[in-house]
């Protein structure tokens, strides 16, 4: 079965990202492909009201894309049970293509592992017939192991003497047998009865060869166990080994691997060991297999970047991916890529724009709920058109998309980012994450976070608080410097407060570098346009 192929957008998700993730993905599928719509990172307030409001699943969270066991798992060509014997496990590994057998027990758990190694040890420390009973030997088992057939007694139990070989002379019997043992008999009618006599529990008729009805009366008359086989006394006796359970003979310890762990800590586990086949096991039940002598690369995860095209803000574990497409209005980023890609790329102000009008183009229908989330993005994105990235083009399709939704783009537009201003919803530390994208240039890495308000005030009463959160942001991130840009919808303009090694930084960007770690700039309202490229010319 191929793998989906993931359309995804970037860390801290905007509404932009995910509608733009999920609405892409539902042309894709119209065009044939196996899309899935993904985001990297949880929805934030006002995404959820857009989602809600047009009745959208989520997309499914992807937290990294590093390959792991899942995808480089196998079935297993056979599987055992602890009841089975070592001669149904022989017959397994006969061919010799197998080497290993997972044993489960009837509820699929993983129980041990039994290889042709150890079916050779088992030989090798061949146990002697008198110690079958010790192992839990069933008449069945050993009915099985024989390819006999049981001519009377009920063979469901366990054997409870030990496995013996009916002397030549019926006197010796006296001496060798014991109530409760099975016997390896011919064809000889005085040795058949004088075994039964000596109470034993199970007579076993080798070669095939006849019987008298009268040891069969005789048999059922004292409760004994009847089986003949088509194999000679010698070769019986050998092949009763073979009617041990596997449990017996099993390697109750395995070394298996989650269908979550990362194949890079699969491989050096393999490495270090020597087994042939380990399990995967997903809470005790075997899912898989990995063949040490078959362990190949993974194909990798086919994705299709949204909304974003720098590896810093993309999931993690992207440069294990095949990125097949990216869909994105930011700047360039100095993401590679092995082999030549799709990219549409525009200077608009949201992602949704583009996508809005390849369905156009491309003569795709489109459903009221796609309409309406990239409606969402395009208001979300670009302000409700007050910010400085929107453009002529994406107002005229706001305008277009408003008329198949019929819904009034101002109030529905007010009502959206009214929903996604609820700060006090949120933590402090959730607001700088709420929507924070990571930059690098040359040997800095910086961070920046957005947060649209109807009103500051409320933010700024919190300035304590968030100035604490950012200290822990740049810490555990190992940022050079971290921003939060609190944007005022209404006023336009932004309160940026700031943690680390940037007020010069500032100063060069903006002329100033604030006080008390705040700095306020009048109609600055986009972070893609007004404050990253400043901040990044002054970096250099």
């Amino acid at each position: 079965m191929s793998k989906p192929i993931y359309v995804i957008g970037h860390r801290n998700p905007d509404t932009d990202s995910i509608c733009s993730s999920i609405a892409y993905a539902w042309m894709k599928t119209a065009q044939g492909f196996a899309a899935v719509p993904a985001r990297a990172g949880k929805i934030n307030p006002e995404t959820r009201y857009v989602l809600d409001f047009f009745q959208v699943d989520v997309p499914l969270l992807i937290s990294d894309l590093f390959p792991r066991g899942r995808d480089i798992m196998i079935p297993a060509d056979a599987v055992a049970h602890p009841d089975d014997t070592m001669r149904d496990i022989g017959r397994m590994l006969a061919g010799g293509k197998i080497k290993s057998i997972p044993v489960v027990d009837r509820g699929n758990n993983l129980v041990g592992i039994i290889s042709s190694g150890d079916l050779a040890k088992r030989y090798y420390e061949e146990l002697t017939m008198q110690d079958l009973a010790q192992a839990k030997v069933t008449y069945n088992g050993i009915v099985h192991a024989l390819e006999g057939t049981v001519i009377c007694g009920d063979t469901g139990g366990f054997i409870s003497g030990k496995v013996k070989i009916a002397a030549a002379k019926s006197s010796s019997m006296a001496t060798t047998l014991a109530p409760g043992d099975a016997v390896l008999v011919g064809d000889r009618t005085q040795a058949q009865l004088a075994c039964i006599n000596r109470g034993v529990a199970c007579l076993i008729i080798t070669g095939n060869r006849g019987y008298d009805e009268r040891v069969i009366r005789h048999a059922e008359q004292n409760k004994v166990i009847v089986i003949t086989t088509p194999y000679d006394t010698y070769s019986s006796a050998r092949l009763i080994h073979q009617s041990i359970p596997v449990q017996w003979v099993m390697q109750p310890e395995v070394l298996s691997f989650s269908p979550s762990d990362l194949v890079s800590e699969i491989k050096n586990t393999i490495l270090t060991t020597n087994y042939r086949v380990y399990p995967i096991t997903e809470r005790g039940k075997l899912k898989g297999i990995v063949n040490r002598d078959r362990l190949i690369m993974p194909e990798r995860e086919k994705v299709i970047l949204v909304d974003h095209n720098e590896r810093s803000q993309a999931v993690e574990g992207i440069e294990e991916a095949s990125i097949l497409e990216i869909i994105d209005h930011h700047r360039l980023g100095g993401l590679e890529t092995g082999e030549p890609i799709y990219i549409r790329h525009e200077p608009v102000g949201s992602t949704a724009t583009i996508i809005a009008n390849m369905y156009w183009h491309r003569s795709i229908a489109m459903s009221y709920e796609i309409a309406g989330i990239l409606l969402a993005a395009i208001i979300s994105d670009t302000l409700l058109f007050k910010s400085p990235t929107a453009t002529a083009y994406d107002k005229n399709t706001a305008e277009k998309l408003a008329a198949v939704t019929q819904l009034n783009i101002h109030d529905f537009g007010m009502g959206m980012l009214k929903a996604g201003s609820a700060a006090n919803r949120l933590s402090a530390l959730d607001i700088i994450k709420n929507d924070l994208k990571e930059f690098v240039v040359g040997e800095v890495k910086f961070a920046i976070g957005q947060i649209s308000v109807m009103d500051a005030d409320p933010m700024l009463d919190m300035k304590a608080e968030l100035h604490q959160a950012l200290g822990k942001v740049l810490a555990a991130e190992q940022y050079t410097m971290v921003f939060l840009m609190i944007t005022e919808i209404l006023h336009e303009n932004t309160y940026l407060l700031f943690a680390g090694s940037s007020q010069s930084v500032l100063t060069q960007a903006f002329g100033d570098s604030g006080q008390d770690g705040v700095l306020f700039l009048p109609g600055v309202m986009s972070r893609k346009k007004q404050v990253v490229p400043r901040i990044v010319e002054a970096v250099k």
